[in-house]
């Protein structure tokens, strides 16, 4: 049996922009939020997210959703109204879809004082990634992890993803690592048997040239196919 899954991230309020194709689960890795101050952001956000044609939607926040981390009882009523449309949000936690556990954390080294900031190299953030359960089929964080498809524009040897996620990795090897944030890092990459997306949809000038990535995953033999 496959599953058609959608992989995306860093939308900033601009996600009714965005096409989708439709399928079984849509995976988003945060930074819905603009300034991450206006509650009607996270509520357009989660009214479009609610209505996209998958049977599962899935996201974690990232360092522009404000709201959610400062907050949080107000975020979390808003997000649990759109439950029963199969909208799930992860801060260090994990849902499960098909027999695939999926696990979602927002943190990301100190990033000009924004939201879900840990300190870069520091204990907070290696014990963010420890606790990622050994058994994570696919992971959701907002940053990436070092080195892979990190790199800022005009600077490929400028890396700004987490060592901490990245030694994480070395262990862990889940079958699919989802992230965005830094938008210049759009893209795909295997290593290790992990398949790796910066899916970033919106390039450093916050315009729309970069896509969603469509997947088919084999459930039986965890084949990955881009469509």
């Amino acid at each position: 049996m496959k599953i058609k899954v959608t992989l995306m991230s860093d939308t900033h309020t601009r996600e009714r922009n965005v096409l989708v194709n439709g399928g079984d689960l849509i995976l988003h890795s945060g930074d819905i939020m603009n300034s991450g101050y206006d509650w009607e952001d996270l509520y357009d956000f989660l009214t479009w997210f609610s209505e996209l044609p998958y049977k599962m939607k899935v996201f974690t926040p990232g360092n522009h959703d404000r709201y959610i981390e400062d907050k949080p009882f107000d975020a979390w009523k808003m997000i649990n109204e759109f439950h029963d449309k199969g909208v799930r949000c992860l801060i260090d936690d994990f849902v499960e879809f098909e027999g695939l556990k999926i696990y979602g954390s927002p943190w990301q080294p100190e990033f000009y004082n924004w939201a879900f900031n840990l300190p870069r190299n520091g204990w907070e953030i290696e014990q963010k990634w420890k606790d990622i359960p050994d058994d994570t089929d696919i992971l959701l964080t907002h940053g990436p992890a070092w080195g892979i498809l990190d790199t800022v524009v005009n600077r490929r040897d400028f890396n700004l993803g987490c060592e901490m996620l990245a030694k994480r990795l070395e262990t862990l090897h889940p079958l699919i690592h989802n992230c965005g944030h830094i938008h210049s890092g759009y893209g795909y990459v295997e290593k290790n048997g992990t398949h790796f997306f910066n899916s970033s949809v919106l390039d450093e000038r916050y315009s729309h040239n970069q896509k969603p990535f469509d997947i088919t995953i084999n459930l039986e033999n965890k084949q990955i196919d881009i469509i």
